[in-house]
């Protein structure tokens, strides 16, 4: 058995399995992926927002089972503390921790109004109006993060925020929603992450299996 495996669901439509394998893969931890087919009730409730807990991604590492996104974020930080994601100094990591659980705990407006579909494009899509404060609240928190440390990326270099935060600039490409440049140029930025464009062109291979989320809006 290999010492560190990923366990995921779907790379078109899980957003907890992509923010869980971009953390694993800026660790710099070899590991390798187990997939949970969408057939399995448990992960197509989770993806669907119906499951009562999130237990994918799942990371197991030295025989340690971790799951929950923040605690393999946490986790990796820990066995890997140079790979860098979260920052050194103790006031940056304390923001940078602050938006990752603001992340984690929120923003179900979003998650309902706008599925994460990486195949789809839809053009003028029209925003239900409950997720236009989330979206309003995102974007305030990456101009924030962006002017306070210069960017490229939301605390300067990639780190476990820019993890979090990278289902949602998919989200926001794939239904068209309107960014202002600071924020536009970011969404660039993370869909250029090699990591990110791996799993892009992976979640673009697979097979079409939610009817509910590939449905024309």
């Amino acid at each position: 058995m290999p010492a560190t495996i990923l366990v995921i669901s779907s790379k078109n439509y899980s957003a907890w399995s992509l923010r869980g394998w971009l953390l694993a893969r800026m660790s710099g931890l070899p590991f390798e992926e187990e997939v949970i087919s969408l057939d399995d009730r448990t992960a197509r409730a989770e993806i669907l927002l119906v499951a009562p807990s999130i237990r994918v991604p799942r990371l197991i590492h030295d025989g340690c089972a971790v799951w929950d996104t923040l605690a393999i974020g946490e986790y990796l930080n820990e066995v890997a503390p140079k790979a860098g994601l979260l920052p050194k100094d103790g006031r940056v990591r304390a923001h940078c921790r602050s938006i990752c659980g603001e992340m984690h705990s929120g923003f179900n407006g979003v998650r309902s109004a706008l599925p994460m579909n990486l195949k789809r494009h839809y053009p003028g899509f029209k925003i239900w109006s409950g997720a236009l404060p989330d979206i309003e609240r995102i974007t305030a928190i990456w101009r924030e993060c962006l002017e306070i440390y210069k960017g490229p990326y939301l605390f300067g270099q990639l780190s476990m925020a820019d993890a979090m935060f990278a289902p949602d600039v998919a989200r926001f490409l794939s239904y068209d929603v309107t960014l202002d440049e600071v924020c536009a140029a970011y969404c660039q930025q993370i869909m250029a992450w090699p990591d990110m464009v791996e799993w892009v062109e992976a979640a673009k291979a697979e097979p079409d299996e939610l009817p509910e989320l590939d449905a024309e809006f």
